[in-house]
């Protein structure tokens, strides 16, 4: 099983992600957009169905607060130099940051902890890029709304991989905040 552990966002901060996608789409880039967005927390990848009941009981013993995230401006990684990831920031980071360590925590011993954790959902993989820096002016000056959502849960996620379709993803437990 391939598994991740992320928080989903609203339809309405989805629809603002679909519509900054809409402003990349230019003849200056060639991009893949995400289908489906989500912050991830943690990528845990290929791993057997046992380590798999495992970590869904690890992850049932973290107590965290529900909280509200925000869509906070935008970037790219790894560099403006050399473009791979357009990507939206949310905040609050600090909180987003101790939930994400407070998992690293609870799966110690089974995976290894995250050494430099952006919370950032995923716009576009970027294949080539012609003008690097009209592209990274179009990254920065993307419209987008500050919306707000209630974080209430965070998933442990199967992808399974698709080819050209994309990923497909599947829900294997949903764990509520108190």
């Amino acid at each position: 099983m391939r598994l991740f552990i992320a928080i989903e966002v609203s339809p309405e901060a989805a629809a603002q992600l679909l519509g900054a996608q809409k402003q990349l789409q230019t003849d200056n880039s060639k991009l893949t957009f995400t289908k489906s967005f989500h912050l991830t927390l943690k990528f845990l990848g290929e791993i057997a169905p046992a380590k798999a009941e495992e970590v869904k009981k690890k992850l049932q013993t973290i107590q965290f607060k529900k909280f509200t995230a925000q869509l906070d401006g935008t970037g790219v990684f790894p560099s403006e130099n050399y473009v791979r990831v357009v990507w939206v920031g949310i905040e609050p980071s600090d909180v987003i940051r101790d939930l994400q360590r407070k998992i690293d925590d609870a799966l110690t011993g089974l995976f290894q902890k995250e050494k430099e954790f952006k919370p950032h959902i995923t716009l576009a993989r970027v294949k080539t890029v012609k003008d690097k820096k009209q592209f990274a002016e179009q990254v920065k000056n993307l419209k987008l709304a500050p919306v707000s959502f209630s974080v209430i849960q965070f998933k442990l996620i199967e992808s399974q991989l698709r080819g050209k379709e994309g990923p497909l993803y599947a829900d294997t437990a949903i764990l509520p905040l108190a």
